[in-house]
């Protein structure tokens, strides 16, 4: 690995731990304060992640985003690579710290969430446990809305500076949407993280199917039917 992929994967992790621990750590306290918590935290935390880490890596700090933009051509697959690994060492840590910090016998986290269950911030609604595929079909769509929006504002330049704006208002508006019904994850690495850390790994499979097949889709929507490299009229 050269120097400067070594930098950009460390970028990576790093803000793959931003989203996913600030994420997750919303969707513990969302019992109390709803789905406006766990939409607002991740749309601004990718919104500023974007423009932190944008010019090293591109920010991407999302595995079906990464494939996506692979899929679309405006990624070499060896970069790809490097770049879903070190998100998914970043979504696992931000898990196991969110739960080092917030642990489940705690009398004061207990105490605040008052009769409202614990949880690890899983990306889960009441679509999972019944209808799992379902849930997997809601994510697919959702995440094609955000690839799309990062491939067009970000990878073909649409936006200009003001795509992190765009991308972190599409993540805010889609779990808005998704949110209740089956955590509107949009992203592997942050599915997985506190899926494991939970010790509940159930819907793993159907999740990362629907995700990362919203992701291809809208890489292959957005790079080959959409596609936008020509100068703006």
């Amino acid at each position: 690995m050269d120097e400067n992929l070594f930098r950009e994967s460390i970028a990576e992790l790093i803000g793959t731990f931003v989203l996913v621990f600030v994420g997750a750590a919303a969707v513990l306290v969302a019992p109390v304060f709803g789905v406006v918590a766990p939409a607002l935290a991740h749309g601004l935390v990718l919104c500023a992640l974007i423009y932190t880490y944008g010019h090293i890596s591109g920010a991407q700090v999302n595995p079906a985003v990464t494939v996506s933009l692979t899929v679309a051509g405006k990624q070499d697959r060896t970069r790809s690579a490097y770049y879903i690994v070190a998100q998914f060492i970043g979504g696992i840590i931000a898990a196991l710290a969110l739960a080092a910090v917030f642990p489940q016998e705690n009398a004061g986290v207990a105490a605040f969430l008052g009769e409202n269950a614990y949880n690890f911030g899983q990306t889960t609604g009441f679509l999972t446990a019944d209808s799992v595929w379902t849930a997997a079909v809601y994510e697919a769509i959702l995440t094609f809305f955000l690839c799309s929006a990062v491939i067009q504002a970000a990878g073909f330049g649409r936006a200009g500076q003001f795509a992190g704006i765009a991308i972190g208002f599409t993540l805010a508006a889609s779990i808005l949407a998704g949110g209740p019904a089956t955590g509107a994850s949009l992203n592997p690495a942050r599915t997985l993280g506190p899926a494991v850390v939970a010790g509940d790994t159930s819907y793993l499979i159907p999740y990362l199917i629907g995700i990362f097949g919203g992701g291809i889709i809208a890489g292959l929507t957005q790079g080959n039917i959409l596609n936008s490299d020509e100068p703006a009229k």
